[in-house]
């Protein structure tokens, strides 16, 4: 990561930033560029290095928000039209943690409206462009944030990650992504979406920034109940069983691309040669992950988005004539309806679904059931081994526009990536080259809860 010193300026990084932002803006990636303040910023810092100040550990890095991060006098939108004109009034805790560190936010990029879905297709300002072939797909719902790295515009980006959200869209373009331990870092000023689900990370060039990226920002934050105390800089860094397992049935998977799975086994046979022992694992219990990601997550999305009704903040239709219904009906019904993108509203009325009377028992408490056995069932798999490497996705990148009309296909691209979150486990997506068309391909390492600073020495050795 290129951190500003005696020789290199933060003004000449930011400003590099900027030229290269404006070069890929055909690849819809920024919402929002904070010019002004970032070169603001950058003068400050080179002020501090002149006069033998500490400029942080970050001084002057350029990056990227996700649009759905709160940073104070920054639009914070979530690439949703309810929440349009909508400007933070406060810091995150993630922004406010790098800002003191000097790092310097360029601007906020794109992602799919709320973080609901896989390809950053259901934006309110339309979709983000795979760094390696516009046709296709960024991944989802960080797309913004992975191709901001992909292409050079920032050293990192903020990412959040509720059912694989960072490591799909990094595996999509060939860089690195993190899904810290459920709670690792807060997730206070961050637009919820699936609260017992959503975890905020990174993306970047390479283990090691991610690294330095997590020992800046995890830690326990009063402002979030749910933030453990900070593991991560006493973290044991050894491995103690010195084990990597394969999940028998992805591997099995006809859902599977050939060049994925032979990607995975060239992987193990490097670890084996560096003296892992590489066990396969049986995990069945895996197969209901994702019918119990799409019952949890709708029901926690029906009741985060509740909040917005066109009083308090964002969009507020105009719409409020009709002779049936009384201005305060309308308001919330035109609101919803004009404001909120189809997969925000499919999600919501999956949600009040499995909630509703009659039908609790019948979906809701049974997902939560199957996912306290996909828990057990991990903790199973790591009494045998330190660490789970697995594709990201079955597939790279698809085309713009080819699963956006059928939910069902979107929904099964998270198929490998959804029981992480179900289970809180930290995992790392990392590139391991391009298929015949030249296409990204990304694997992902999987870990018991707390063990994302061993995971990161993993993926230095595998990378």
């Amino acid at each position: 990561m290129k951190i500003a010193d005696k020789k290199t300026t933060a003004v000449s990084l930011v400003e590099a930033s900027l030229k290269r932002i404006e070069e890929t803006k055909d690849y819809n990636i920024f919402t929002f560029i904070d010019k002004d303040q970032a070169l603001k910023k950058a003068q400050a810092i080179d002020d501090k290095i002149k006069k033998g100040e500490n400029p942080g550990k970050l001084a002057g890095v350029p990056y990227a928000l996700k649009a759905n991060f709160l940073s104070k006098n920054r639009p914070a939108d979530a690439s949703a039209k309810i929440l349009t004109e909508f400007i933070s009034p406060v810091d995150s805790t993630t922004a406010e943690k790098l800002d003191k560190e000097g790092a310097i936010c360029v601007g906020c990029v794109n992602l799919d409206a709320f973080a609901h879905g896989s390809s950053t297709e259901n934006s309110y300002y339309g979709p983000t462009k795979n760094a390696k072939d516009k046709t296709r797909v960024a991944g989802g719902s960080s797309g913004g944030s992975a191709v901001a790295v992909a292409l050079d515009c920032v050293e990192f980006a903020t990412g959040s990650d509720t059912g694989g959200s960072i490591r799909q869209p990094a595996s999509f373009n060939g860089v690195f992504g993190i899904k810290p331990t459920y709670g690792a870092i807060s997730r206070y000023g961050v637009v919820a979406m699936a609260s017992s689900l959503d975890v905020i990370g990174f993306f970047a060039k390479s283990a090691a920034d991610l690294d330095l990226l997590m020992s800046v920002t995890a830690g326990k934050d009063e402002k979030d109940q749910t933030t453990l105390p900070d593991f991560y800089g006493s973290n044991d860094t050894e491995l103690k069983k010195k084990s990597v397992g394969f999940i028998k049935e992805f591997m099995a998977s006809e859902a599977l691309d050939p060049e994925i799975k032979s990607a995975l086994e060239t992987k193990l046979a490097k670890l084996k040669d560096k003296g892992y022992k590489i066990v396969e694992l049986s995990m069945p219990t895996l197969e209901y992950a994702l019918a119990a990601y799409y019952i949890i997550q709708p029901a926690e999305v029906a009741s985060n988005l509740s909040r917005y009704d066109g009083i308090r903040y964002g969009f507020r239709t105009e719409n409020l004539k009709a002779d049936d219904k009384t201005p305060l009906d309308l308001l919330f019904e035109n609101t919803r309806s004009e404001g909120f993108m189809p997969e925000n509203k499919r999600r919501i009325m999956i949600g009040n679904f499995v909630l509703s009377s009659g039908f609790y028992d019948a979906y809701f408490l049974k997902a939560a059931k199957a996912r306290t056995l996909i828990i057990d069932e991990f903790n199973k798999a790591f009494a045998d081994v330190d660490a789970i490497l697995t594709p990201v996705s079955p597939n790279p990148a698809f085309k713009l526009g080819e699963k956006i009309s059928d939910p069902v296909a979107m929904y099964l691209e998270d198929v490998m990536s959804v029981p992480v979150n179900l289970a809180g486990l930290p995992a790392v997506a990392f590139p391991v080259g391009e298929n015949k068309a030249g296409l990204p391909l990304g694997l992902q390492i999987i870990g018991p809860r707390r063990s994302d600073k061993n995971l990161l020495k993993l993926t230095e050795e595998l990378a």
